[in-house]
């Protein structure tokens, strides 16, 4: 299995490089728009503000690799704010940033007493889930962040198959992972969750 981990100037690429290997994929590092178009599944991670991650990424025309490769079901991977880029709004600091688009909802600081949200939390997985498959409910992944989505209601209509969607909670509910066919993404950080984000990423592996 070939596996791009998106180079845009955002997110731990390099953990996510070597978790990917040992979950058993060929893992490529990289910004070049065909490599990325081409390859088995495409990760997107992301670590820091909205608005930067948003420009990177178009700066490498990654929005159209995450469109292009979705459109012909091709799977796709987002980590933290690449999970968030995906949604159609972040809102920092009261300014408001033109996400990706895949899914409704708003990026937004989550209402907590102690921010960053940053440590070992439990998830409450939806059944059929692909990702969490053979994890016990009472497993804990890692977290490091202060934004989130705290609303999720995606577009509905006949022949319509929403989303699976995970929720996690510090101060407030918020969404933890997304699961809608070739597009899937974790709020938390798989690797950096141990054997638990090893299982994960194997999970997600297996759909390529």
């Amino acid at each position: 299995m070939n596996v791009v981990v998106l180079d845009y100037g955002s997110g731990n690429l390099r953990s996510a490089e070597r978790a990917l290997a040992r979950a058993g994929a060929e893992v490529t590092v990289t910004a070049d728009f065909d490599a990325a178009l081409a390859a088995d599944g495409l990760v997107v991670p992301g670590v820091g503000a909205y608005g930067a991650c948003m420009a990177g990424l178009r700066a490498v025309r990654g929005e159209q690799i995450i469109g292009r490769r979705l459109a012909g079901g091709r799977p796709v991977l987002g980590i933290c704010v690449g999970m968030q880029i995906l949604f159609a709004e972040g809102v920092e600091h009261g300014e408001h940033h033109e996400g990706c688009g895949e899914w409704p909802g708003v990026v937004e600081r989550l209402d907590a007493p102690v921010l960053p949200h940053m440590g070992w939390n439990t998830v409450q997985a939806p059944d059929g889930s692909v990702l969490f498959e053979g994890l016990d409910p009472s497993t804990r992944f890692y977290f490091v962040h202060s934004y989130g989505v705290r609303r999720f209601e995606p577009l509905g209509g006949d022949g319509f198959r929403a989303p699976l969607v995970t929720w996690a909670e510090h101060g407030v509910p918020f969404v933890a992972a997304v699961e809608n066919g070739p597009l899937m993404a974790t709020q938390f950080h798989p690797e950096k969750s141990g054997d638990a984000g090893a299982l994960l990423l194997k999970n997600w592996l297996a759909t390529l």
